[in-house]
């Protein structure tokens, strides 16, 4: 249960028991129950309306919430695993294959957490190695290869940070990734469906169109880095969280990412299937507005998008873009 849904919890829990005793002894008349069913829903809406960004990021982190093996399973009507980066090893925190969505064949990339304790150890809990990023490029060059689009499932806390991965070239491994998807020749969706952290994200993350789910968050760091560092105070966790900008609007007007996906009231694991649907939705509606697009002009609109990201207000109220 997070905080902020408490007394929804507990107001739930008092309409079902109401209901649990009507069936032997019936003192509210189903008008009652009526009633107090819609005062819930008011409720909800009021709670979920005011969501605080680092109660957003409690929702983005729930146990519950689809990872990306859930959305392949759900998306795709065919799905073949490729392994290994053909150097080192195969990364359990990227999953990469040939997929089918909606008829339409694709090379699926996606970063996966576990969804318990035995799949979060042996994913890594979304961490990828630089062998992870290797197998991602081999992939995507495949696609390239068979003019295939390519789409990439954000959901990393970050690159692992051990000193194996560092040895093994952690940080070539994304800067290599981050040059050869700026001139892939071939479509790019990406869709952060949860965390987005730092350069594990972007070292997945360039693409020709760049979505959220509602409550997902992109950003250089977690919050409570951000607040470790900046403020000395993992107390502080709640202020870094509003000072990142790390959602969805904000990352929008700042046109570092194109599109929302909405999800149900309170998260995406209040109803998954539901987000399975917008999900597909607006990858096979994006895919019609790339698939004509000429392969010098989609790679130049790529590189255009991330050039032009950023800017800075001055003391003199002068802006550099």
């Amino acid at each position: 249960m997070l905080a902020h849904e408490k007394q929804i919890l507990e107001y739930e829990k008092t309409i079902n028991q109401l209901k649990s005793q009507n069936q032997t002894n019936a003192l509210w008349s189903d008008d009652e129950i009526s009633k107090l069913e819609k005062k819930l829903e008011v409720l909800k809406n009021k709670v979920y309306s005011q969501l605080t960004p680092w109660e957003r990021v409690a929702i983005c982190r729930h146990p519950l919430r689809p990872k990306s093996i859930d959305y392949i399973k759900n998306l795709c009507e065919d799905f073949t695993e490729i392994c290994g980066d053909r150097l080192y090893s195969d990364d359990h925190a990227i999953i990469a294959g040939f997929a089918k969505i909606g008829g339409v064949k694709f090379m699926v990339i996606a970063q996966e957490k576990g969804n318990d304790t035995k799949s979060r150890l042996h994913r890594n809990f979304g961490m990828p190695y630089p062998e992870g990023y290797r197998k991602a490029m081999r992939c995507m060059r495949l696609a390239a290869k068979f003019q295939l689009p390519v789409l990439s499932l954000l959901d990393t806390p970050g690159a692992y940070p051990g000193l194996s991965a560092e040895e093994r070239g952690q940080g070539w491994a994304i800067a290599q990734n981050l040059w050869e998807m700026s001139r892939l020749p071939t479509p790019i969706l990406v869709l952060v469906i949860g965390e987005g952290c730092s350069g594990g994200a972007l070292g997945m993350g360039i693409g020709d169109v760049v979505a959220m789910l509602e409550h997902a968050y992109y950003s250089v760091i977690s919050p409570e880095g951000c607040a470790s560092i900046l403020w000395k105070d993992t107390a502080k966790n709640e202020v870094a969280a509003k000072t990142l900008k790390m959602h969805v609007e904000d990352l929008m007007q700042l046109e570092v990412v194109d599109a929302m996906i909405p999800e149900p009231l309170g998260g995406a694991h209040h109803d998954p299937n539901l987000v399975y649907q917008n999900v597909k939705k607006f990858i096979l509606d994006r895919w019609a507005d790339l698939k004509n697009v000429p392969l010098d002009l989609l790679i130049e609109q790529r590189y255009q998008k991330f050039r032009k990201m950023g800017k800075f207000a001055l003391d003199s109220k002068e802006e550099i873009v």
